[in-house]
């Protein structure tokens, strides 16, 4: 089949299966990277600190990572680095904050 210059000019090229640009790459990769770490916090499983807010008998326990909690907050990066790492589950008391307002730090 031969093909002329004015065919080959009508002719409309799909582009939809070329990778799309870097900004939309990146949006992408940090909107999906935002949802990986909110599950992170919902996670019941995998968590390394307990944290008791609230005085009685408004307490509640929030699950978290000490890694994300270390890298959100400076207070907690100093309550953290000055406790000692023997292994176990750590767990922290912070009774003059309101559970709500808590889980929106988290958040």
């Amino acid at each position: 089949m031969k093909y002329n210059k004015e065919r080959l000019s009508q002719i409309r090229i799909n582009y939809s299966f070329l990778p799309l640009n870097k900004k939309m790459v990146e949006h992408k990769f940090l909107s999906k990277l935002s949802q990986n770490l909110l599950e992170i916090l919902d996670d019941e499983e995998y968590y390394d600190i307990k944290i008791e807010v609230g005085k009685d008998p408004y307490v509640k326990v929030f699950r978290a990572h000490m890694v994300i909690l270390y890298y959100r907050s400076p207070y907690l990066r100093r309550v953290l680095s000055t406790r000692s790492n023997d292994g176990n589950l750590a767990h922290i008391k912070l009774p003059n904050i309101l559970p709500e307002i808590f889980q929106i730090i988290l958040r």
